[in-house]
């Protein structure tokens, strides 16, 4: 009897011993196969991180708590009305003006302001060269101010469309190109991140289309955009990331796709409108509800097909006399964000 229980414990023993050593294995295994996840995960490497940016003239706040960041190989948009601060905050960042409060780091905070700012291209203001000199002149003084090699001039003026008028005098040029010569000036030290302030205002349609041509030509070599502008069609066909501000606040930031990726809206017309109003009101599909010159404009927060929704309408007695679903428009989206107080920040 003593001998049974002595090998039937043993037996426990090893069975034990036999699950440690399986558990063991698999979250060795668990543990490797989740350390080369994260091995081919790629790292989003920081350009800038802007943190509770403020600044102040007199009693006016033109940049409020203001925080984003900008990460290698996209192109930003800021976007806002004029007087939103779009000017003020890339001034800050780039130590043309002092910030009232909070701070700011380039490329991880591993080098001083200073030092970060050799490996930026900007365009603040208007393109200003000496005008008697021919565009080539003009950029090989930049490069002598820049302390940088001449051996990319020519690159870049290939790259903006000017090569074939790199020996004409600045005062000729049109104000396309100038913008354009200010960006290949911009880009003779081949910076990591390129700035630009309204790149394509006052330009006419033509001047526009190759203003953002180049931006999108610059970006596909890898190199990181920050653009202001107050153009919704601009920053909606050049950005993959867009930051929109009113009144120096920050009311969206994150990608221009995940902002037009709403459940869309429905316009309606019927007799009877303010039962119209009332189911929709009561409908869990619905959000805002806005009602104009007896059109009816439904906010969807979640997605319903017009077939569903015209025979949800018709059994509560309503017969709609128009029915149309539509997806918002950046432009709506902006609309909407800028004339309400609501905030929304996405990080």
């Amino acid at each position: 009897m003593i001998i049974f229980k002595e090998a039937h414990g043993r037996k426990k023993i090893i069975i034990i011993i036999i699950i440690i050593i399986l558990y063991c294995n698999k979250t060795r295994s668990y543990s490797s196969s989740r350390h080369e996840e994260l091995k081919n995960k790629p790292i989003l490497e920081s350009i800038l991180t802007v943190n509770n940016l403020t600044k102040k003239f007199g009693f006016l706040a033109a940049v409020k708590d203001l925080s984003f960041s900008i990460e290698k190989g996209n192109v930003y948009g800021i976007l806002g009305p004029n007087g939103s601060g779009k000017s003020t905050t890339l001034g800050i960042i780039l130590n043309v003006v002092n910030q009232t409060s909070g701070d700011f780091s380039w490329f991880g905070g591993t080098t001083s302001t200073h030092n970060a700012l050799k490996k930026v291209g900007a365009i603040i203001e208007r393109p200003n060269f000496y005008p008697y000199m021919t565009a080539l002149q003009n950029l090989k003084l930049v490069c002598k101010i820049k302390d940088v090699g001449q051996d990319k001039i020519e690159e870049k003026l290939a790259l903006v469309g000017l090569q074939e008028r790199r020996n004409t005098k600045f005062s000729t040029f049109s104000l396309g190109m100038k913008q354009r010569l200010a960006i290949a000036s911009a880009l003779l030290n081949d910076p990591e991140i390129l700035i630009l302030d309204e790149p394509t205002n006052g330009l006419d349609p033509q001047g526009i289309h190759q203003i953002r041509e180049i931006i999108k030509k610059v970006a596909s070599s890898g190199t990181t955009i920050l653009l202001a502008s107050h153009l919704l069609d601009e920053v909606e066909k050049v950005c993959s990331h867009v930051i929109i501000l009113r009144k120096g606040e920050k009311l969206y930031s994150g990608k221009v796709e995940d902002m037009l990726a709403t459940h869309g809206f429905f316009e309606l017309k019927t007799a009877d409108l303010n039962a119209l109003v009332t189911l929709l009101n009561n409908h869990a599909s619905f959000g805002k509800i806005n009602q104009e010159n007896g059109l009816i404009t439904a906010f969807l927060k979640e997605e319903l097909d017009a077939l569903t929704l015209n025979q949800y309408l018709f059994e509560k007695g309503i017969v709609l006399s128009h029915l149309v679903k539509r997806k918002e428009s950046l432009e709506e989206q902006f609309l909407t964000l800028t004339n309400t107080p609501t905030t929304i920040n996405k990080i």
